[in-house]
């Protein structure tokens, strides 16, 4: 059934516009505190409880007040975190045997996005079933329950130092960061008062930069979805490496030494080499997105890959589906089911580091295996309403530029699930070759959508 509200990462939009509202907000708040009456079996005389988080986006305050009114008038109790990472919701959530975690985000997007996303108490996405009972309520009327069952709210003001623990706790007992120069860029956003703390604590000598937020910058310019900031910035330091996070904190890049960038494509197969030679490895996923060369090199490495569909819940579910542990995405979205229920940026980039030690090797040589083919990215916008699917000059052309790539390399058309765009994704192993067909496709949605009103 098509959803009318949620997207494949919650609820999100443009703040003050259509759903990202106080109004709605506060409807969404009660709607899932009524589900979650609904659902839970307390004891008697006990109230559900949920935890809320945010990054540090301006908007974040309105839309905590609104959720917060919206659980209370449910019966619900809740647990503000302030300024946390994403996975720091679904681990506090779990830990603190919560009904359900809550998260204000936007993640990578600009200040004046935001969104809505929830975890279960098992710290894992909510299932389907609950979205769509969720969405179910939210067009009938709000109510309200007698003043003797309202929730009740207080923050925790513990939430940061739990968490730091908890990250320190995945990376080896045995093993330390010290010797160590880093530079880490923590995008203006929810980490940028935690994943310093983790790093240090471990021994290395920190360089901390987008640690500023001002409820406006996150994401602007610097972190994972702009890592040629946190690669002038490890160049000017002469440090040893650089790791980015994204605004929400569960995306990772990195930089070595000599200012190569590294994608979630090359962290995720240093991780797996790892858990290849420690024998603890049964398979990984990637994405459609995932570059032809890692699923070559995955494949030299002797163990399976799987492709899922763009998006970390649709990579969760395909390792869930098939028993395995990591998988992950090239956007820096790695999943270590091993050390969390979902993608951690702290946590991935502490997998490498310990990855690198163990194996006494730097990036560059970590990676050696790996020979990727070109890739070119092209966002293309999209009105609303334009079948793309069904468009016979697109198709024609896609199949065109296919079946001159022939088995040398793909085409990839994906919309995004959170903006107004189609992706055109062309990989082959002659990068003029494949610059020239993304553009070629590209251009042909663009004069297809021109006169789509």
């Amino acid at each position: 059934m098509a959803r009318k509200y949620f997207g494949t990462d919650g609820v999100r939009g443009r703040v003050g516009e259509s759903v990202i509202t106080p109004d709605f907000v506060m409807r969404l708040g009660y709607s899932a505190g009524v589900t979650l009456v609904g659902r839970e079996h307390l004891p008697r005389g006990e109230r559900p409880a949920v935890l809320i988080g945010k990054d540090t986006r301006i908007s974040g305050y309105m839309l905590e007040a609104a959720l917060e009114a919206g659980f209370a008038a449910a019966g619900v109790d809740v647990l503000l975190a302030g300024p946390v990472p994403t996975p720091a919701v679904a681990y506090l959530t779990r830990a603190l045997r919560l009904q359900a975690g809550v998260v204000i985000s936007a993640s990578h997007n600009p200040y004046y996005d935001n969104g809505i996303k929830f975890f279960s108490a098992d710290g894992s996405k909510l299932p389907d079933a609950v979205e769509s009972e969720i969405e179910a309520r939210l067009d009938q009327p709000m109510g309200c329950a007698e003043s003797g069952r309202l929730g009740k709210a207080r923050r925790i003001d513990d939430a940061r130092g739990r968490y730091i623990e908890f990250c320190k706790s995945t990376f080896p007992n045995e093993l330390d960061l010290r010797e160590l120069k880093l530079v880490l860029d923590c995008a203006n956003g929810a980490a940028y008062h935690i994943a310093p703390s983790v790093f240090h604590e471990l021994g290395a000598e920190v360089i901390s930069i987008g640690v500023e937020p001002n409820g406006l910058n996150i994401n602007e310019r610097c972190g994972a979805t702009s890592p040629e900031t946190l690669r002038e910035a490890v160049l000017a330091n002469n440090a040893d490496l650089g790791i980015a996070l994204d605004g929400d904190g569960d995306r990772v890049m990195m930089v070595d030494a000599r200012g190569e960038i590294y994608d979630g494509d090359k962290l995720l197969y240093v991780i797996a080499s790892a858990l290849r030679r420690q024998g603890r490895l049964e398979g990984v996923v990637g994405t459609l997105m995932s570059n032809l060369g890692f699923e070559h090199a995955v494949g030299r490495l002797g163990v399976p890959f799987a492709r899922a569909k763009v998006g970390d819940r649709y990579v969760l579910e395909l390792l869930q589906e098939r028993g395995w542990k990591l998988g992950g995405e090239n956007s820096g979205h790695i999943l270590c089911l091993d050390r969390h229920t979902t993608g951690d940026g702290i946590i991935s980039a502490l997998q490498v580091l310990a990855a690198l030690k163990e194996a006494r090797k730097t990036l560059a040589e970590a990676c050696a295996d790996l020979v990727f083919y070109p890739q070119r990215l092209i966002n293309v916008k999209l009105p609303a309403g334009f079948q793309w699917q069904s468009h016979q000059g697109i198709a024609s052309t896609c199949k065109d530029v296919e079946a001159r790539l022939g088995s040398r390399g793909r085409v990839l058309l994906r919309p995004s699930g959170t903006e107004p765009l189609l992706r055109v994704m062309v990989e082959g192993q002659d990068g003029e070759e494949v610059e020239r067909f993304a553009r070629e496709i590209a251009e042909c949605i663009e004069r297809a959508t021109a006169g789509y009103c």
